[in-house]
């Protein structure tokens, strides 16, 4: 197993920093630090607006990293790219840009427990407001959606959406199976990718969703841009979440109309800067392959899986059907002094509730511990991990 741990520039920083923290952000690797800091100096322009050199190549830039995100995902065109800041915005577009315009007090939206915040109090919302039902699929003990859950998914059902795989707990759900049911009865079919996008093989025609939502800073990108994936009929029945300039056609006095896709959706100046990082982390997926990255990371999960379960002072959450993280506990211990102690061992962690309260609350596991993985980490960085909790042992239990 191969790390690549010399392609970040930040463990140059850190010598003995060992980073599980990649599912609330990844760190980022030289070629996409470089793609932006060459734009600000060589190409910094405002996209869409000029005739100038700068503002055609800025353009172009923008644009070709549409490109390369609908590829990578298996869209049909560039049109079904929407350029947003995170999965959170792009989340919120969804419900007060669609849902809000279809959503009736009779109808119901089904969500997973193990849904992110960001995937719950949007619809959540529009459910208070229009009277409509909030349902939840509730899970197994391992974080797994109970099949016979499923039959909340009827045909008052306007949107059914879930996580590829929980932030929570780690579990990676049956997209497909969740999906067909939802398609059954007509209902809009939306995935929440944060947690999966670079980590798994996320393809659109595979997995069939009819919306789709991401963040770049999870998969090497900077922080303040995501994408919003839709089939192109659907994006067509948007409202403009935000209004103003680059998202028009024609403004008269009284009356405005709009630009085609995708530009209808992307008011004012764009984040060039985030796109070009977006490209170049994508682009660095590829050179190091998805299939690679998939294996590395699934055995250093396990090893790191197999390690913490035998530790007896260590509650281990989930099974082995997982994504790239883990959610623990030390026995008796809040996770907040276990990551302050771990943190002084050159650990990074997660500890709370890791923006899933319902999930935490329905499982009775209000705070918790994480660890996540990427190609940067090694077993060496696992076995770290493993004896700074015995330094946590040592200080409650001893």
């Amino acid at each position: 197993m191969l790390s690549r741990k010399s392609d970040f520039p930040i463990f140059d920083h850190h010598k003995k920093l060992v980073y599980l923290d990649s599912a609330a952000t990844s760190q980022k690797p030289k070629m996409v630090i470089d793609a932006i800091k060459n734009y600000y100096e060589t190409q910094n322009g405002s996209p869409h607006r000029g005739a100038h050199l700068l503002s055609i190549e800025s353009t172009r830039l923008y644009e070709d990293g549409r490109e390369v995100v609908k590829n990578f995902i298996e869209a049909d065109e560039t049109s079904e790219i929407v350029f947003t800041r995170n999965a959170t915005e792009s989340l919120n577009l969804i419900a007060y840009g669609y849902i809000r315009k279809f959503l009736k007090p009779d109808q119901n939206i089904v969500l997973s427990i193990t849904n992110h915040h960001s995937n719950i109090i949007p619809f959540q919302r529009l459910c208070h407001e229009t009277g409509a039902e909030l349902r939840y699929l509730y899970c197994d003990d391992n974080g797994s959606i109970i099949e016979s859950e499923l039959s909340k998914i009827d045909q008052n059902t306007l949107m059914v959406s879930i996580p590829m795989i929980s932030n929570g707990i780690g579990i990676k759900h049956d997209v497909k199976k969740i999906f067909d049911q939802a398609k059954a009865v007509n209902a809009i079919c939306l995935l929440d990718a944060a947690q999966s996008i670079g980590h798994d093989d996320v393809s659109v025609k595979t997995l069939k969703p009819d919306l789709m939502v991401f963040s770049g800073h999870k998969i090497f990108a900077p922080q303040g841009i995501g994408v919003l994936y839709g089939k192109k009929e659907i994006l067509e029945t948007f409202d403009p979440f935000l209004s103003g300039g680059d998202m028009i056609e024609y403004v008269e006095e009284q009356s405005t109309t709009y630009a085609d896709l995708p530009e209808r959706l992307e008011a004012g100046t764009q984040n060039v800067a985030g796109v070009i990082g977006l490209k170049t982390a994508i682009e660095y997926i590829n050179e190091v392959g998805l299939e690679n990255i998939i294996s590395q990371e699934q055995e250093m999960t396990m090893y790191a899986f197999d390690a913490l379960e035998q530790l007896d002072f260590i509650e281990v959450y989930g099974n082995r059907n997982r994504g790239a993280l883990i959610t623990f506990n030390v026995k008796d211990v809040h996770p907040h002094d276990v990551a302050s102690i771990l943190d002084s061992h050159h650990v990074a962690i997660r500890a709370g509730h890791h923006c899933c309260q319902p999930l935490m609350k329905y499982l009775k596991h209000p705070s918790t511990c994480r660890a996540s993985f990427s190609i940067f980490n090694s077993k060496e960085d696992v076995d770290q991990l493993i004896y700074a909790l015995h330094q946590v042992k040592e200080v409650f239990y001893e």
